[in-house]
C-alpha cells in the first residue's frame, strides 16, 4: 500500500478533492475531481494520472445529496481507480482561522468547537468547511486531519493593515481586517521564489482573480496588506459578491429598503459583483464575449477596481518590484490582464501584448522595469504540503516544496 494525502476544498454545494502519493519524501499527484450540486441531485467527476475517469449523478432525481455522501461517492471511486493508496492524513481548506490560528493544525474536538464559533465571521463558507471536516473524520477515523487557513497567511499583518478605526474593543473581540486566499499566496509566493528569486524577496503584488477575487502586497515573502477584509465581501468586485462598499448602503438598505441581514447578504454575497452589474453573468468568458454594453461596463468596473487595489498595495508595501496574476481570470484571461496593465507605465510596467496574449510565464517587455508574471496557483499542494508537515510525516522534499 501506498501512503497518500487527501485534499478537501467543501463549499456550499460542492467538494473539490485531490490526492497525493506519499513516499520517500516526494509528493505526486495521483488523482483529483469535485462533486457540484450538494443539497440536490449532485454530479461527480474525477480523473487519475493512470487516465481512469468519471462522470455520473450521485442520488436519485428528489434525493438530496450531503456532504458525507459526495464525500462517500469520492471515497468509493479512489478506493476503485487507486487501490493500492491508504489515506494516512487528510487536509481541509478552512475559510476563517480567526485571530488565533495563524499556522495549520492537528484537528481535535476543542479545536473543531473553536472553528464553528467562527461560524458568524465566514456565515458562507466557515459551515460547509466544517461539513467536509465531519465528513471526512466519519470516513477515515485513523487519518490525521489537519485545517489549513485561507486566513493564516496574512496573520502577520501590522496593526494598522488589520483594524478598523472603530472603538478599540471591538478589534479585541476580534472585528479586525482578517484577509483571504491566504493558501493561494501563499504558493504563488513560493513559486515566485523560484521563477525570480531576486524579485520574490522583495516587494511584490499578487492579484488573485478570479469567481473569488483579492490583491495582496507581499514584502519578503510575507503579507503585508490584503484588499479584503473582515469577511470575503471586501475589496475587489467579484463573480457575485460586491467587493469595497460605503457601509451607508448597508444601512439605508435596511432603514429605505425594509431589507433583513439575510436579504442583505443574499444581494451582497450572491446578486452583486460581474452578476449584478452586467445582468447576464459571472463568468468573465461570458462577458468578454458579449455584445452587450452591460458587459463591458461591469468588465470596466473590475479592472478599475484592480487598477486602484494595485496602486494602494504599492503604497502599503513601499513600491513595487514585480506583480504577479493568478486564479483562473488572472491566468487565462489576456484580454483582462491587458485593460489593468496597459497603462501602467507609472508603476514601470511595460506590456509584452505577444507574451501577455499567449498567456507566457512573463508577460512584460525586457525593457520592463517591472515585470509582471502569470503564475497558476495551486492551493491543493499547498494544503498537502502543510498536512505533510502538521500531521508529522517526513518533510516533502525540497525541490517539491518549492514546486
Amino acid at each position: 500500500m501506498t501512503d497518500a494525502i487527501l485534499t478537501l476544498n467543501a463549499g456550499s454545494s460542492s467538494i473539490k478533492f485531490a490526492v497525493f502519493r506519499f513516499a520517500g519524501g516526494e509528493l505526486l499527484p495521483l488523482a483529483s475531481g469535485q462533486v457540484e450540486g450538494i443539497g440536490g441531485q449532485a454530479h461527480f467527476a474525477a480523473k487519475s494520472e493512470q487516465g481512469a475517469t468519471v462522470e455520473t449523478a450521485i442520488g436519485g432525481p428528489a434525493e438530496r445529496v450531503n456532504h458525507a455522501a459526495a464525500l462517500r461517492a469520492a471515497v468509493d471511486w479512489l478506493q476503485s481507480a487507486e487501490k493500492d493508496a491508504r489515506i494516512v492524513a487528510v487536509g481541509h481548506r478552512v475559510v476563517h482561522g480567526g485571530p488565533d490560528y495563524a499556522a495549520p493544525i492537528l484537528i481535535d474536538p476543542r479545536v473543531l468547537n473553536v472553528l464553528r464559533r467562527l461560524i458568524p465571521l465566514a456565515p458562507l463558507h466557515q459551515p460547509h468547511n466544517l461539513a467536509g471536516v465531519e465528513a471526512a473524520l466519519a470516513a477515515f477515523p485513523d487519518a490525521a486531519q489537519v485545517a489549513c487557513f485561507d486566513t493564516g497567511f496574512h496573520r502577520s499583518h501590522p496593526f494598522v493593515a488589520d483594524t478598523f478605526a472603530l472603538p478599540r474593543h471591538f478589534y479585541d473581540e476580534g472585528v479586525r481586517r482578517y484577509g483571504f486566499h491566504g493558501l493561494s499566496y501563499e504558493y504563488v509566493s513560493r513559486r515566485l521564489r523560484e521563477v525570480a528569486p531576486a524579485v520574490a524577496a522583495g516587494r511584490v503584488i499578487i492579484a488573485h482573480l478570479g469567481n473569488g477575487a483579492s490583491a495582496c502586497g507581499l514584502r519578503g515573502g510575507r503579507s503585508v496588506a490584503s484588499t479584503m477584509g473582515f469577511t470575503a465581501l471586501d475589496g475587489l468586485p467579484m463573480g457575485t459578491r460586491c467587493g469595497q462598499l460605503d457601509p451607508g448602503v448597508v444601512l439605508y438598505l435596511m432603514a429605505e429598503k425594509g431589507m433583513s441581514p439575510a436579504d442583505i447578504s443574499d444581494l451582497l454575497y450572491k446578486e452583486s459583483g460581474l452578476k449584478g452589474l452586467s445582468g447576464l453573468s459571472n463568468d468573465m468568458r461570458t462577458l468578454e464575449a458579449s455584445p452587450e454594453p452591460a458587459a463591458r461596463q461591469a468588465i470596466d468596473y473590475f479592472v478599475e477596481r484592480v487598477k486602484r487595489e494595485i496602486g494602494g498595495l504599492a503604497a502599503a508595501i513601499g513600491g513595487v518590484d514585480a506583480i504577479v496574476f493568478a486564479g483562473g481570470i488572472g491566468e487565462h484571461s489576456w484580454r483582462t490582464r491587458q485593460k489593468i496593465l496597459s497603462d501602467m507605465i507609472w508603476l514601470g510596467v511595460a506590456l509584452d501584448l505577444g507574451a501577455n496574449a499567449r498567456n507566457d510565464r512573463c508577460v512584460t517587455a525586457p525593457a520592463s522595469a517591472t515585470p509582471v508574471y502569470v503564475i497558476p496557483t495551486d492551493e491543493e499542494r499547498m494544503i498537502a504540503e502543510h498536512t505533510i508537515e502538521c500531521a508529522g510525516l517526513k518533510p516533502v522534499a525540497k525541490e517539491l516544496a518549492t514546486a
